[in-house]
């Protein structure tokens, strides 16, 4: 014990001085190592807040008017197909997109959650540059070939070369399509046989959607949708179907550019649906958020809340 307390003396910075020496004491060395201790933990903790800086936060009016959101996401199905998914968005001024295909990525996921194949469409969404037609029993590009849009015309004259073109004709005029075997550029194009080869898949849908800053909502559904007599409709009798499970997991879904620290709440959120019936909301507040680092870039972006 008394050699520690010796090596603690010698730890004395401030020695008693008197007039020709000088002492130290116990005293002083311990006033020297806290001293020490303190100077080092002040030390450290300038340089954490030097590399770590203090976010600090203001509210304020937003005043930006007719601007738009991009809402980014990334969506699991595991128990639907891709070909029967669709993406609709509807604000409150009355806008809508149905059927959004812009800037959407499909995965097609096998049993397993492999993924089977990657396309920017569902089925019969591709363009034919050389429309086919039956001739002598078997199909032939015909540049001259018109197909019938089955009354759903919105011009005379108007042309619906394949499968999807005329299911569009029939969204727009708001009537639902009852036989597709009546339709010849479907039963060309195997559209039932592509349905059937996809039955148990699964599906991944992402990309972005350009929506208004207004209220609305965004949701994914199976079949495609259309209105009737003012009310949003999505037609499931050219999937022979009447229950989907649209048991689902939100990998992202974020609403602008990312910036430090932003939080969003529903990455990661999954929902199993226990019966193949019903439906499934989410209920969210999208805050306008501008941040501003320490060099004063500027990130506009947004926040969401439960």
């Amino acid at each position: 014990m008394e050699g520690l307390m010796n090596k603690l003396r010698h730890l004395d910075a401030y020695p008693k001085v008197n007039e020709d020496f000088y002492s130290r004491t116990l005293s002083g060395g311990f006033i020297t190592l806290v001293s020490s201790v303190v100077m080092l933990l002040l030390f450290f903790s300038e340089i954490r807040l030097y590399l770590h800086p203090v976010v600090e936060t203001k509210l304020v009016v937003d005043s930006s008017r007719g601007e738009t959101l991009r809402i980014n996401f990334d969506v699991t199905f595991p128990a639907i197909a891709c070909s029967i998914l669709s993406l609709d968005a509807i604000d409150i001024s009355g806008e809508q997109h149905l059927d959004v295909k812009h800037d959407i990525v499909k995965e097609r996921l096998g049993v397993n959650g492999n993924v089977i194949e990657v396309r920017p469409d569902g089925v019969g969404s591709r363009k034919m540059e050389k429309p086919l037609q039956r001739q002598g029993g078997r199909l032939e590009h015909n540049e001259t070939y018109c197909g019938s849009c089955y009354g759903a015309e919105s011009i005379d004259g108007e042309c619906c070369n394949s499968c999807e073109e005329v299911r569009d004709a029939y969204r727009k005029k708001g009537w639902a399509m009852s036989n597709l075997d009546l339709i010849e550029q479907c039963k060309r194009e195997g559209f039932f046989q592509k349905i059937k080869d996809e039955e148990g898949e699964g599906c991944n849908i992402y990309g972005s959607l350009e929506v208004k800053k207004v209220a609305g909502n965004f949701h994914f559904a199976p079949g495609k949708s259309f209105d009737q007599s003012n009310i949003h409709v999505h037609d499931l009798q050219a999937f022979r179907k009447n229950r989907f499970n649209l048991s689902h997991t939100i990998n992202r879904l974020a609403f602008g550019d990312h910036f430090p620290g932003v939080v969003n709440p529903l990455d990661g959120v999954q929902w199993m649906q226990k019966q193949p019936i019903g439906m499934y909301q989410y209920f969210i507040k999208v805050v306008p958020t501008m941040y501003k680092d320490e060099n004063g870039h500027t990130i506009q972006s947004n926040q969401v809340f439960l």
